[in-house]
């Protein structure tokens, strides 16, 4: 399995994510989006960046279930209630220092929205793996 990320020199600079991904499998999972609960089901409260470290385990978690890891995300969309460019690059930043910063090189697109499902959640993530 190949993965080749692309940055084509006409396009603007990236601050670490790609802008094109081509995954050379047969193979890919689908993540449903990644939300900060714990196992019980309940929203990770702390703030956002407790939201963040929860989002990140979850998501190592769901990838080893297809024994996939962090560097096999090609398509990376993350969601991030608020209108704020320092909050939503607060959330590009830790996640870009957490487990799955490998994720984020990947062709990604990071939003504002006013809201996510349940009450309390700050983030989610929306990832699609080639796999092994």
């Amino acid at each position: 399995m190949g993965i080749n990320r692309i940055n084509p020199p006409e396009l603007h600079q990236t601050p670490g994510y790609h802008h094109i991904t081509v995954a050379e499998t047969g193979r890919t999972a689908y993540l449903a989006g990644q939300c900060p609960l714990n196992a019980e089901g309940e929203v990770v409260q702390g703030g956002l960046d407790a939201q963040i470290d929860a989002v990140a385990a979850n998501v190592l978690t769901a990838l080893s279930a297809v024994d996939a890891k962090p560097s096999d995300i090609v398509r990376s969309v993350i969601y991030v209630v608020s209108d704020d460019q320092e909050v939503l690059t607060k959330a590009w930043n830790r996640l870009n220092e957490s487990g799955i910063a490998e994720a984020f090189t990947t062709a990604s697109t990071l939003l504002g929205v006013a809201q996510l499902g349940f009450p309390g959640q700050l983030i989610e993530l929306d990832l699609t793996a080639a796999l092994p």
